[in-house]
């Protein structure tokens, strides 16, 4: 076996944006562990900061579509996870939430791949109407942020995995 079919290397790589799902629910075992996996994310000094919203109800599902104008693959989609963090857990949680939760995000998503499911992470934080509109669909409160939407399912499309390193981006022992 080569290092690049290594499960974790595979997943990772294979890690693509899928856009388009099957109708096919997920099941409740993997639900449960793309969780698990997300809160096994790092933290800064342990702060774990984050809040998951599992979304599977499909008007919901359509409400988040309506509302995010990158997230129209959500009319398809059987389930998304909305991933918000509180930044007044702590005083690590103030300074590293978005990172901590970008972290639990990506748990998530190479997951997905390596349970045979689809992803694409769709972003809010840094657009306030978006967020407002998900705090409202969600009933998110207020202190809480939206990082992101990870749209999940069972792929109805393919595509081959990341080769290569990007061409001068990598700087050994200084820039």
């Amino acid at each position: 076996m080569s290092m690049r079919e290594h499960a974790a290397v595979a997943a990772i790589l294979g890690r693509r944006s899928i856009r388009k799902y099957t109708s096919q629910p997920v099941e409740r075992e993997k639900i449960d562990l793309l969780l698990e996996c997300a809160c096994a994310a790092p933290t800064a000094a342990g702060s774990r900061p984050w809040h998951f919203v599992v979304v599977d109800d499909r008007a919901k599902l359509d409400a988040l579509a309506g509302a995010h104008p990158y997230g129209k693959m959500l009319f398809r989609a059987p389930l998304a996870v909305v991933v918000c963090g509180d930044p007044d857990k702590n005083e690590f949680a103030r300074v590293y939430w978005e990172e901590d939760c970008s972290a639990a995000m990506e748990n998530i998503l190479v997951a997905a791949r390596a349970l045979d499911l689809g992803s694409v992470w769709l972003g809010v934080h840094h657009s306030p109407e978006r967020e407002q509109a998900l705090r409202l669909i969600l009933g998110i409160p207020g202190a809480v942020s939206v990082l992101g939407v990870a749209v999940l399912g069972y792929p109805d499309e393919v595509k081959e995995p990341h080769e290569g390193i990007d061409e001068g981006v990598v700087h050994r022992n200084g820039w």
